[in-house]
């Protein structure tokens, strides 16, 4: 299970393009990612994650830039967008 690619998307709230851009940055410095678009318009972020990064730290790495993860989904399938305390 753990090797193979995993498409991640997360309904993100964002009211401007300074608002998409900081999760674009994020995500361009995020060691895993296959290849990943933020829409302003759909609100969404859609991550292709190569074998071995978890939802989990793409969603912290999203929520790090203070904007509303409002829900997130693995290969279609609705995840829960809460962060499990460490």
């Amino acid at each position: 299970m753990a090797d193979q690619e995993h498409t991640y998307k997360f309904n993100v709230s964002m009211s401007c393009s300074g608002c998409s851009g900081a999760v674009n940055r994020v995500l361009g410095k995020l060691e895993g990612i296959q290849n990943y678009e933020v829409s302003l318009e759909k609100q969404e972020a859609v991550i292709v994650a190569k074998p071995g990064l978890d939802y989990e730290t793409v969603l912290k790495t999203i929520k790090k830039t203070g904007k509303k993860v409002n829900s997130g989904s693995v290969d279609g399938e609705d995840r829960s967008i809460e962060i499990a305390a460490e």
